[in-house]
């Protein structure tokens, strides 16, 4: 076999779990290939289809490839990784292969990921390139879902699973009984039976219809006939995203037609060069002392002061922790973004923790959505979301929109209904939930 260059295996580290990633090509251009579920980099290389994928990307590019968090060479971490830890490994492995600008090529479950890496850093992404993409998946409150996550979770590795699943999703190399081994085999050295229930229990849960409207860079969504709704479904919810039809029928396999590296090449050529985004995905958290003004008269202003400052000496604590950014402070609450919702809402729930000795009770709403930035400032219909959540909060309550809940799947953290809300001076109406 031949040996192809730039093919050494290294490591990022990302929150001290190390993530396998290669470098392969020196094309003028970057493009990162974000996976499917799975992939293992040593035995991607060994399956002539993928070892024939990605020799054409490298032609074309400088190729990086990387072992999602948990599966093949990556380590797991402790703990199923939510979409934003996901995002900020990308983050990570496109540091360490010194890559500032880069075109994203995702497939299937990736695509989430890949999307909302592009929405919150616009000025690191060339242009997105989405196979297979899917809006939203069907939750677990269908039954159907349920039903399949728990057959997966039984029986993933079998010769019977991967056969199921090869026959359904990629039904041209089925009656190949060499084929059949290479996908099986595949799949169980890419993820552990709880890994793929995991990622797969994810991929149902998550819900980007509000994230893929903020996807401000050139996108691409690539499909085949069998995928034509999807595809089409998310290519409206992008801003003058365009559509593809590459050739076959199978849902799976994005390496079955040389097609896709021509289509993307071609398309990634025909763009101009960037501006400066004006506007960027954020999670936003707003905070606000409950009682305050009555507070205040109470302890008299001095002795206010000195408690407020403590107050402010926990709440900046925290945002330092959670890599939160303060954006503003106005008297006894504050405005902070984060790159991540689950990061906002355990920075949130560590705050409301570390004022409870103080004596003080806080209110907390997070949303994320689209923000305009002026001069480094942060505005828009986003930001006036959040502010209006934290105004519908309890006291010593995180209160999060349906957004932000659709897009913790896998974190761990769960949510109690608080209903549908009307906003003051913003249209519809509003699922909010309470982190529980």
């Amino acid at each position: 076999m031949r040996r192809v260059a730039g093919r050494e295996i290294q490591y990022a580290r990302s929150g001290g779990v190390a993530i396998a990633y290669q470098v392969v090509g020196e094309g003028d251009t970057d493009l990162v290939y974000v996976p499917d579920y799975m992939s293992n980099l040593v035995y991607g290389w060994e399956y002539p289809r993928w070892r024939d994928f990605y020799l054409q990307l490298s032609a074309r590019f400088r190729l990086i490839l990387f072992d999602k968090r948990g599966t093949g060479l990556s380590d797991h971490g402790g703990q199923f990784a939510t979409l934003e830890t996901r995002m900020e490994d990308l983050h990570s492995v496109l540091d360490a292969a010194g890559s500032t600008r880069t075109v994203i090529l995702a497939s299937h479950e990736g695509c989430g990921m890949a999307a909302l890496y592009a929405a919150t850093y616009p000025e690191r992404t060339a242009a997105l390139a989405l196979f297979h993409p899917r809006a939203y998946g069907h939750g677990l409150e269908d039954p159907d879902s349920i039903a399949a996550l728990a057959d997966l979770r039984d029986r993933w590795g079998t010769d019977a699973m991967s056969d199921e699943i090869m026959r359904e999703g990629c039904p041209s190399l089925f009656p190949s009984e060499e084929e059949r081994r290479w996908f099986a085999n595949y799949l169980r050295i890419g993820a552990s039976p709880a890994v793929a229930y995991a990622l797969n229990r994810a991929f149902e849960e998550t819900d980007l219809r509000d994230v893929l409207p903020a996807v401000r860079v050139p996108t691409v969504v690539l499909h085949r006939t069998s995928d034509r709704a999807n595809a089409l479904d998310v290519a409206a919810r992008i801003p003058a995203s365009q559509t593809m039809l590459v050739s076959g029928d199978d849902y799976l396999e994005i390496h079955l037609s040389s097609e896709v590296t021509d289509l993307v090449a071609e398309f990634v050529s025909g763009q101009a060069a960037p501006e400066v985004p004006d506007s960027v995905l954020a999670t936003v958290m707003f905070t606000d002392i409950v009682a305050s003004t009555k507070s205040a008269a109470s302890l008299g202003d001095r002795a206010w002061r000195d408690l407020l400052a403590r107050h402010h000496a926990v709440v900046r604590r925290e945002l330092g922790r959670f890599r939160g950014e303060e954006r503003d402070t106005a008297g006894d609450g504050f405005f902070a973004t984060f790159d991540g919702p689950a990061r906002a809402i355990r920075c949130g729930q560590a705050i409301v923790a570390g004022l409870e000795p103080l004596g003080l009770e806080i209110r907390i709403g997070i949303h994320i959505g689209e923000c305009e930035v002026h001069e480094s400032k942060l505005a828009g219909l986003a930001v006036v979301v959040g502010a209006r959540i934290s105004a519908q909060a309890g006291s010593g309550e995180v209160l999060v929109s349906g957004t932000v809940r659709d897009l913790v799947a896998g974190s761990g953290l769960e949510f109690s209904d608080r209903g549908r809300r009307t906003l003051k001076g913003v249209p519809g109406q509003w699922p909010l939930y309470a982190v529980a």
